[in-house]
């Protein structure tokens, strides 16, 4: 056998040992197809998503870019619910294919580093039980879709890294393209990687034909949407900051623990151990640049306010490179099979009991999900939401309720209204939240608005900015005592408009 190849020097080259061992497709099958079974098995539970909500408007508003995200999510949800329909199963089936299909390919990132059988099933392990992944893979956001990509563009890398096959590169930059058209972040992933690579090798990727093709590939997907962006000011740039404001994940102190509990306490050891075998071990020395895009992406994040899951796209790699190396030098003491099997079975467990809708909806306010998976606790309550705005809209005199407007707090509430209202003969809704702002402003009718939110007393003295006569006239109760953003939400109705929506709208643009 000749020696390896030099990690700068270039790729590993295929012919320097026998070659990669054999996909284990049967078990690595069962586990994917078994995380796709269970995902659809809860698919049609609860309700939708907010962002589901939002993506059916947005699918109606097709551009090539909106404040908050690039346009392919819009698109493949108007292609979704038109081909299978308007229901929450039409969506939630291709999250479910998207979660099955990222196990497989977390498996053969571990064939590419030279994994067998044992290290390709610890590895789609490890992704099958991932809380992240199974909470993702239940709904279709900008999440489900951007964990697949870059999970798979990083598979690509690794894969062109052993085999040296140019053809890698220009696949890498197809879907570098479609990663970049889901979310923008897409773009530091690959700047890290290419990072790697120039720090620790191979890095004659720079003189390779196919490298230039893929770029051309991933810019030319990306351009439509950046003009998009510079025509409208940068919202995105803005929408960074809201995020890196929200406080989420207990911002900067809680960026790697948040990760290990996104992995689970369990798998979290692994992509640990194959961080740090990638720059102690020689076999694995090719791969070295894995090791550094995960920490200068973490540099980058904490300083800038990220969140732990915007290195997802990396775990795979990682656990696959932890796996390799239990494969060859034998797990630590205490976890052999006899205690993995177990230890990921309990890990799986405990991730369908903190991220799937697996409880009757009026005792999942008592459970621990909604504070572990707060998006648990966005999917429930649309109809009734609905179904009290049409209360309030009936209320009204019926000279009034035929020029009535309804304005919500949020793009959910919009959505939720577009979905569930029009059987309650209730008007358009309109909101000033992220692209929804774009969608059109409210019609000039001379009626009363219905305003749902803000919040407060001091709030409801805002809304007299607008109105002359401003009273609360009910509250929002999603029936379970769920504390979700609509919870307890004062519903107002508005008379007396001050001026024309023309000059009101852009007061209501909010980002967030």
């Amino acid at each position: 056998m000749s020696a390896p190849a030099s990690a700068a020097s270039g790729p590993v080259d295929a012919g320097a040992a026998d070659g990669p061992a054999p996909v284990a497709w049967r078990p690595v099958l069962l586990m994917a197809g078994g995380l796709g079974a269970l995902l659809l098995a809860v698919a049609a539970r609860y309700g939708h998503h907010r962002d589901e909500l939002y993506f059916r408007v947005a699918g109606r508003h097709l551009a090539w870019g909106y404040p908050d995200q690039p346009p392919l999510l819009p698109l493949l949800t108007r292609a979704a619910t038109a081909a299978f329909g308007d229901t929450l199963v039409a969506l939630r089936v291709p999250a479910a294919v998207f979660a099955a299909a990222g196990v497989v390919v977390a498996a053969l990132a571990a064939r590419e580093m030279g994994g067998g059988r044992r290290a390709q099933l610890l590895t789609a392990a490890s992704y099958a039980v991932c809380p992240f992944a199974v909470a993702v893979g239940h709904s279709f956001y900008t999440a489900t879709l951007d964990l697949l990509l870059s999970t798979a563009l990083v598979w690509l890398v690794v894969r062109w890294v052993r085999t040296s096959d140019q053809r890698m590169l220009l696949a890498a930059g197809a879907v570098a393209a479609a990663a970049l058209n889901v979310k923008y972040l897409a773009g530091f992933l690959l700047a890290a990687i290419v990072a790697g690579l120039l720090i620790s090798g191979p890095r004659d990727f720079l003189r390779r034909p196919m490298l230039a093709a893929g770029a051309a590939v991933a810019v030319a997907a990306v351009v439509p949407g950046l003009v998009w962006q510079a025509r409208h000011g940068w919202p995105q740039i803005d929408m960074a900051g809201e995020i890196a404001d929200s406080g989420d994940f207990a911002g900067r102190p809680g960026f790697i623990p948040f990760q290990i509990l996104m992995t689970g306490i369990v798998p979290s050891w692994l992509w640990i151990y194959g961080l740090w075998r990638t720059y102690r071990s020689d076999a694995l020395r090719p791969f070295r640049f894995l090791g550094h895009a995960y920490l200068l992406l973490n540099v980058l994040f904490i300083a800038t306010g990220g969140k732990p899951y915007y290195l997802a796209g990396l775990w795979a790699a990682l656990w696959a490179a932890g796996a390799v190396e239990v494969e060859r030098r034998g797990a630590p003491r205490g976890w052999g099979w006899a205690a993995t099997v177990p230890a990921y079975a309990v890990t799986a467990v405990c991730s369908v009991a903190l991220t799937l809708p697996i409880y009757p909806v009026k005792w999942l306010a008592d459970t621990p999900q909604p504070v572990i998976n707060a998006d648990s606790a966005e999917t429930v309550g649309w109809p009734r939401f609905a179904h009290e705005i049409a209360r309030v809209y009936r209320a009204l005199p019926p000279g009034e309720r035929a020029k009535a407007v309804i304005v919500t707090g949020n793009y959910g509430e919009a959505g939720a209204l577009d979905r569930y209202g029009p059987k309650l003969g209730l008007p358009r809704a309109y909101s000033g939240h992220n692209g929804f702002w774009y969608f059109g402003r409210p019609p000039d009718t001379g009626g009363p608005t219905i305003v749902v939110g803000p919040d407060t007393v001091a709030d409801g003295a805002r809304l007299r900015r607008y109105w002359a006569d401003v009273r609360p006239v009910s509250r929002i109760d999603n029936g379970v005592g769920l504390d979700n953003q609509e919870q307890g939400k004062p519903v107002w109705v508005c008379r007396g408009q001050r001026a024309p929506w023309s000059r009101l709208w852009p007061d209501f643009k909010t980002l967030g």
